[in-house]
């Protein structure tokens, strides 16, 4: 009668260890999955080449093959918000209620603003500048993850404000360097249509490109 609880016990404990490391190589094995995923197919576009290598490669930020942002320091604050970023828990992470959004439509924009300037924010760094009777888009994302892949990564807290589809006709779009929450490849798809001037760094034209914009609407900036 005394044995049973006992086998019953190393059973369960088994049981769990068996259920461990099946985690674990499941999780090993998606790793490996998505980093052969990102080496097989680069997330993003083509690499820069000819032409465009040669502008980057004279550049004053590029060096020992990579770009420096002469900005960034790996003391000081940006190791402690790096370190937060990585171990401070979900704390400020998530909305703790519901975030108000107000809707903006097509018709919201049949006027230009009285005073010359008006931003709407669209989530994430996306904004819709007005000035001066031009307007410009800036970091356009309307995807619903900001992630290489269309199934896991952030997701966004809410909506757009503004649907793609309602956007009004702009001057220019400007993106501010190529992460994931500011170069959406599904959204410049999208806009590639429309015939507008982009304004990006040196290098990410040839994203571009590849997404089906014309070379001639590309303006590289250093």
């Amino acid at each position: 009668m005394s044995r049973a609880p006992a086998t019953r016990s190393r059973a369960r404990r088994f049981w769990r260890r068996l259920a461990l490391g099946a985690s674990v190589l499941v999780g090993l094995a998606s790793a490996a999955a998505i980093a052969l995923y990102m080496v097989a197919r680069p997330a993003l576009g083509d690499a820069p080449r000819g032409a465009r290598q040669t502008r980057i490669a004279q550049s004053p930020q590029w060096r020992d093959g990579h770009f420096v942002n002469p900005l960034a320091r790996k003391d000081g604050p940006m190791l402690r918000a790096m370190y937060a970023f990585a171990f401070g828990g979900s704390a400020h992470r998530t909305p703790d209620a519901p975030i108000s959004v107000t809707a903006r439509h097509l018709s919201d924009y049949a006027n230009p603003p009285a005073s010359g300037l008006r931003v709407t924010w669209l989530g994430h760094s996306t904004m819709l500048l007005e000035i001066d009777g031009r307007r410009v888009l800036i970091d356009p994302v309307w995807g619903e993850r900001a992630s290489p892949f269309s199934f896991m990564g952030p997701l966004r807290f809410f909506a757009p404000p503004l649907a793609l589809a309602e956007l009004p006709s702009v001057d220019a779009v400007i993106i501010s360097h190529d992460h994931y929450d500011h170069l959406d490849v599904p959204t410049v798809k999208v806009l590639a249509g429309r015939g507008v001037q982009w304004i990006v760094p040196l290098g990410v034209g040839a994203h571009l490109e590849s997404w089906g914009v014309p070379a001639r609407q590309v303006t590289e900036l250093d």
